[in-house]
């Protein structure tokens, strides 16, 4: 599968998502040989102008990029909008790699969009109805999509099988790739009660294209784990890609940071020590650690 989506232009190693917060310094180069690749939001620059817009083109000249959809609602049960894929497609096809990825929930409702990412019904309906649209995303965008777990709250109803085995049956029937984000598998497992290594196992790890990693919080008033992205990704965490990275050998991941958002200086400190972290899974799993940029299929 991986041979299908990673072409020898895809960064592989530890990448940054880019955010306005820090966006200057990036375009004025305290970045530069720091990051493998800078993961984008298509929706944050579409149909838009100004400042923003005028540095994100002036750093997409000068560095990898991949894209990470927000608002393609793939587990809605209404129609795609069209005005959306065209906009869409339009961008990929100036900025994107040989794929796109979004999440595997749904976020819109009767045309409004919900700003936040809700979780389906783990049963074998959904699965079936979500791969049909995820079939008819790639055939509108002329490229394969890889599809992202999400991180949740309270079930959509009584789970009919896990959250592994949900993905592994949509992957398959969408013959999609898979963006697998190990925080919020951890969280879901602190928040649920399963053990992480044991679903993690469970998972299409032969359809991963690109692991997502980013930091939570714990919030104690109710013992609850929040994915918010707002802190530096604890050793779990880390221990949790080392042992994916073992067995898909060379992918990106993708450092995600949107609260409590520090210098640029500290981020790049973070991304540092994940790639530490990757190099020594590949070199326990056979290879020669990380060549930046270069795309290896284990």
């Amino acid at each position: 599968m991986r041979e299908r989506l990673l072409d020898p232009s895809t960064p592989t190693g530890v990448g940054l998502g880019l955010r306005a917060e820090f966006m200057a310094d990036v375009q004025q180069g305290l970045a530069n040989d720091r990051v493998a690749f800078f993961e984008v939001s298509p929706e944050n620059y579409m149909n838009r102008g100004g400042r923003v817009v005028r540095m994100f083109e002036d750093i997409a000249a000068r560095h990898r990029l991949i894209t990470h959809g927000l608002m393609m609602s793939l587990g809605s049960i209404e129609p795609f909008s069209d005005v959306y894929f065209k906009d869409l497609r339009g961008f990929l096809a100036r900025h994107g790699s040989s794929w796109h990825s979004d999440h595997l929930c749904f976020s819109t409702e009767q045309g409004a969009v919900l700003h936040d990412l809700l979780p389906l019904p783990l049963d074998e309906v959904t699965a079936t109805r979500v791969a049909g649209r995820i079939r008819e995303a790639q055939d509108r965008l002329e490229r394969p999509l890889a599809i992202e777990n999400i991180s949740y709250y309270l079930p959509m109803g009584r789970p009919q099988m896990s959250e592994a085995a949900f993905m592994t049956m949509v992957c398959e029937q969408a013959d999609c790739g898979l963006l697998l984000d190990v925080n919020n598998v951890y969280v879901n497992s602190k928040n649920f009660g399963f053990d992480v290594r044991e679903m993690v196992a469970g998972y299409p790890l032969e359809r991963v294209i690109q692991l997502h990693v980013a930091g939570h919080t714990h919030w104690d008033r109710f013992d609850m784990f929040l994915d918010d992205h707002g802190a530096t990704a604890e050793p779990t965490v880390h221990e949790l890609l080392a042992w994916v990275v073992e067995r898909t050998g060379p992918v990106p991941v993708l450092l995600e940071r949107d609260k409590k958002i520090p210098p640029l200086a500290e981020l790049l400190d973070e991304v540092t020590a994940l790639q530490s972290t990757y190099d020594q899974a590949l070199i326990r799993r056979g290879g020669a650690g990380h060549e930046p940029g270069v795309a290896s299929v284990g």
